[in-house]
């Protein structure tokens, strides 16, 4: 689904940039942010369709984060991938409870990324599947 505007949302700057560099090498339209107030900056602007969501930043967390987009009128279609290095047993549930529309660990393998990307692009918005 080349073209699909997409938002990663991550504090560690290199997976920011792998993550970035692969999804843009198969023509998506990327932007990123490092925290909770410049993804809310970018997004001013920026309307992704899909957004891979840190779980652990700082400041704001991406929890607190997905649920205010998803309170949000224009954000609440907009799919939410939780993407989380500290998985613990409940927090998948808890990331789907409060709207997240997904769930990936980490480290996240570039090699099938592109795929998992778009099979949940391709999901209607609102269904919550799970893909690692």
């Amino acid at each position: 689904m080349p073209g699909e505007r997409i938002l990663i949302v991550d504090d560690n700057p290199v997976n920011l940039k792998l993550v970035r560099v692969v999804l843009t090498v198969e023509g998506y339209d990327v932007r990123t942010a490092t925290d909770a107030g410049e993804a809310l900056a970018v997004l001013e602007m920026f309307r992704p369709r899909l957004i891979l969501m840190d779980l652990q930043l700082p400041g704001m967390d991406g929890l607190e984060l997905t649920k205010r987009l998803k309170a949000d009128a224009v954000m609440k279609d907009t799919l939410i991938v939780a993407v989380t290095a500290y998985a613990m047993k409940g927090d998948e549930e808890k990331a789907l409870a409060i709207g997240c529309d997904g769930y990936l660990t980490k480290p996240i393998d570039t090699r099938t990324l592109p795929a998992v990307v778009a099979r949940y692009l391709r999901q209607k918005s609102g269904s919550q599947e799970t893909m690692s």
